[in-house]
C-alpha cells in the first residue's frame, strides 16, 4: 500500500477539523449538557459556523473569551465567571469543559481552576452543573480526537463504580458508535429495539442536532443520553464500540473493561454488506431470541436485489475515498462490495492503524491479483489532490472539502460523513446499516448514470 512522504511541514486544506470542535459534539449529545471553550471567543464563533452549516440548527458554545492580557496573566478568572454565567443563564445539568490552543500553550491547569471553581461557587447539595473537563489542543489531533477524548472523559467522570448486583444481563448495553449522523442514531436505536435489547449510547444527538421546529427556542434541546445513564454504564453487561481504527489510549470501552470490568466488542462502522453482518450477529447473538429481527432480514435482502440490480454501472469504477479513518474503512468496504475499486483511501487522522484496517476488511473482497489502494494518513487535500490527478478516479466519496477536487477533475461527489457544507440535509443522511448501505448504493448508481448522460452527445431517458 501506498504511504505519503511529505517534503514538506505547512497544511494546505486540511483533511480534518479541529479538536475542541469534536468535544463539542460529543457533549452535544449529553441530556442537558452545555458546550464550554476554554479559550478565546473566536474559536467557539468559528465551531459554531463549521456545525451549523452541517446540521442546519442553532448551537450554543459558551467561551471563556480570552484575550492578549489572559495570554499574559491566566485564564482562570475569565473560566470562573464564564461558568457562573452559563450557570445562571441556562441551569445546564452539565458543563462540558474542552480547552484550546491558546489555554493549552499557556498551561492553564484546568484540574486546579476548577477544583477552586467547585470550592469558591457550588452549592454544597446537588444543585450545581456536573463540570466535565477534557484537553483538546488543536494542534495536537483531529475533531476525532476530540470527539473521542470527550466521551471517554464523560465516561471517566460520570460513570461509577459497579452498583451491588452489577452485571446483570437485563442492564443496558453500552453502545459507543463514534460520530456518525443524527439519522444514524435513530437508525441504531431502531435496530436495538427491533432486537429488545436495551442500550445506552453515547453520545446520543439524534435530537438534539436534528430537532424538530419548534414555537420557542429551546436554550438547552431536549434530548442526549441521561447522565443516570452514563453514571450506570460500570454495570453493563457489555459495551460495543464502533471503531477498526480507535487508539486504545482514546477507548471509553476499553477504560470501562479495565476499571469495571465491562467486556468489550470493538467492531468497524457497520456500513455496507459484511460490516453490517458482523453487528447483527453480535446483537442476534446477545437477543433472547437468538435470531435476527425480521425487520433487519428484510432490509439486507432489499439491498441485495439492489446490488444484483446496478451492479452493471458500478463494476470496473474507481474511487477516491477521504474523511474520517473509521467511514474511510466502512466506506472503502461497501464499494469492495459492489465491484468499485477504492484506488486512494486518505485522511487526515494519524492513528497508525488505517492502513491495517484497510486490509482486514478488503482482503476478503479485493479479486486475487489486483492493488490494494494507496493508502495517506495525516494528510491534506494538497497530497490528495496531486496523486488523484494521477489516478484518475471515476468518482469521489466524502465530505465538502473535496467538492474543488471533483470539479477540477469532472466527476461526481458522493458527500458523506461530516461536514457537509455545500448541500441541504447532511444530519439525515444514512451511512450505517443495511437500509445506509441502500442509501449509498442508490446515490453512487445515480451519480454515474447522470454523469453518463449528461457527458453523452444524445443522452437517454431509461436505463
Amino acid at each position: 500500500m501506498g504511504k505519503k512522504t511529505p517534503d514538506f511541514v505547512s497544511t494546505t486544506n486540511a483533511c480534518k477539523l479541529c479538536r475542541p470542535l469534536g468535544a463539542v459534539l460529543a457533549f452535544r449529545g449529553v441530556a442537558g449538557a452545555v458546550p464550554y471553550l476554554h479559550g478565546s471567543q473566536g474559536c467557539a464563533t468559528y465551531m459554531r459556523r463549521y456545525i451549523i452549516s452541517h446540521f442546519n440548527e442553532p448551537i450554543d458554545i459558551a467561551s471563556s473569551s480570552l484575550g492578549e492580557k489572559n495570554a499574559i496573566y491566566g485564564g482562570g478568572a475569565n473560566l470562573k465567571q464564564g461558568l457562573k454565567n452559563v450557570t445562571a443563564k441556562y441551569c445546564p445539568a452539565l458543563i462540558g469543559i474542552a480547552t484550546t490552543c491558546l489555554t493549552e500553550t499557556i498551561g492553564d491547569d484546568l484540574n486546579l481552576l476548577l477544583s477552586e471553581y467547585r470550592r469558591e461557587f457550588m452549592a454544597p447539595d446537588d444543585s450545581s452543573p456536573l463540570l466535565v473537563r477534557v484537553s483538546t489542543p488543536s494542534y495536537a489531533g483531529s475533531h476525532m480526537e476530540g470527539f473521542h477524548g470527550a466521551v471517554l472523559a464523560l465516561v471517566e467522570q460520570l460513570a461509577a463504580p459497579e452498583s451491588p448486583g452489577g452485571g446483570d444481563e437485563k442492564a443496558p448495553l453500552n453502545l459507543l458508535p463514534g460520530l456518525v449522523s443524527p439519522a444514524d442514531l435513530r437508525l441504531l436505536k431502531e435496530i436495538l429495539a427491533q432486537f429488545s435489547l436495551p442500550a445506552t449510547i453515547l453520545p446520543d444527538f439524534s435530537e438534539t442536532l436534528d430537532g424538530p421546529a419548534l414555537d420557542d427556542y429551546p436554550l438547552i434541546p431536549a434530548g442526549g443520553t441521561a447522565i443516570a445513564a452514563i453514571a450506570r454504564m460500570g454495570s453493563a453487561p457489555l459495551s460495543i464500540e464502533f471503531g477498526r481504527t480507535l487508539p486504545d489510549r482514546l477507548s471509553a470501552a476499553g477504560w470501562l473493561e479495565e476499571r469495571h470490568g465491562v467486556p468489550r466488542r470493538r467492531l468497524g462502522l457497520p456500513v455496507g454488506l459484511r460490516e453490517t453482518d458482523r453487528f447483527l450477529s453480535l446483537l442476534a447473538e446477545l437477543a433472547a431470541s437468538g435470531e435476527m429481527a425480521p425487520e433487519q432480514a428484510a432490509a439486507r435482502g432489499r439491498l441485495l436485489d439492489a446490488m444484483v440490480d446496478g451492479h452493471k454501472y458500478l463494476s470496473g469504477q474507481r474511487a477516491v475515498v477521504y474523511g474520517e479513518e473509521d467511514l474511510v474503512v466502512g466506506l472503502s468496504s461497501l464499494l469492495a462490495e459492489i465491484g468499485v475499486r477504492p484506488v486512494l483511501c486518505a485522511s487526515g487522522g494519524k492513528s497508525g492503524r488505517l492502513a491495517a484496517a484497510l486490509d482486514e476488511v478488503l482482503s476478503e473482497l479485493l479479486p486475487a491479483g489486483s492493488e490494494p489502494p494507496e493508502v495517506y494518513e495525516d494528510c491534506d487535500f494538497f497530497d490528495i489532490a496531486a496523486r488523484a490527478r494521477e489516478l484518475k478516479p471515476d468518482l469521489l466519496i466524502g465530505h465538502s472539502k473535496g467538492y474543488h477536487l471533483a470539479r477540477e477533475l469532472g466527476v461526481p461527489l458522493i458527500r458523506v460523513g461530516f461536514p457537509i457544507h455545500d448541500r441541504l440535509g447532511g444530519q439525515r443522511l444514512l451511512h450505517l446499516g443495511y437500509q445506509g448501505g441502500q442509501q449509498l448504493f442508490d446515490r453512487l448508481v445515480n451519480a454515474l448514470i447522470a454523469r453518463k448522460q449528461d457527458d453523452s452527445p444524445i443522452g437517454y431517458s431509461y436505463m
